[in-house]
């Protein structure tokens, strides 16, 4: 049986995202980030990121992972390329081709996007975009992602999904990195072919069911 450990609002929404997608049994276990946690619970709060129990699963201590059959996976792109070809279902690379695509598009959400969109999330969520420093930091992180959102906008022109004639889990990947920047109404809108592939790939009922799972769990 497989086994996700983490919370929906983290990493773990990919892996989740997946998991609704081709209906594949598992266990969920809600552990945690220890930093969420005030100081003076967190050591006796259960299911949490610095807890020994959940350190002897990881000792990173970071959420996601997964368990499946003696395997543990504690990348959640990893564990979401795993859940997709697990599944064996047109979420996965068919051939050669589509496998080498599919992790190039990954690694290219993961080093080329995730960081400046997380950027650009926390200090709209914080309220500091309005700030000096906050300008400063949406400044910086637009300039970061200007370069990889032409890339991405080119690609797009004239398709629906990233790799094939069909959703794949390329489009997830890369969908659920790119997510973190979608709050900046400005960015999105500069990059309309962009804008309708991700609001195909949020359209999907995986991900609104995903998605109502993680606005269920407290903020």
């Amino acid at each position: 049986m497989i086994t996700l450990y983490g919370v929906y609002r983290s990493r773990a929404s990919r892996p989740l995202w997946v998991l609704e997608e081709t209906g594949q049994p598992f266990r969920h276990v809600p552990v945690i980030q220890g930093y969420r946690l005030p100081d003076a619970t967190r050591a006796d709060a259960p299911l949490n990121t610095t807890t020994a129990s959940f350190s002897a699963i990881n000792p990173q201590g970071t959420i996601p992972v997964l368990e499946d059959d003696g395997l543990v996976l504690t990348e959640s792109l990893a564990m979401t390329l795993y859940l997709a070809r697990k599944s064996a279902g047109p979420l996965a690379p068919q051939d050669a081709r589509e496998t080498a695509l599919t992790d190039q598009w990954a690694f290219f959400g993961a080093t080329a996007l995730e960081s400046p969109g997380l950027d650009i999330l926390y200090t709209i969520g914080q309220g500091k975009a309005d700030t000096a420093e906050g300008s400063a930091k949406i400044a910086a992180a637009l300039e970061a992602l200007a370069r990889p959102m032409a890339r991405l906008e080119a690609h797009l022109a004239g398709r629906e999904w990233l790799i094939a004639a069909r959703f794949t889990v390329a489009d997830l990947m890369l969908a659920e990195c790119l997510r973190y920047a979608q709050s900046h109404g400005p960015l999105m809108a500069a990059h309309p072919a962009t804008q309708a592939w991700i609001t195909r790939c949020q359209a999907r009922p995986g991900f609104q069911a995903m998605m109502a799972k993680r606005a269920a769990e407290p903020a």
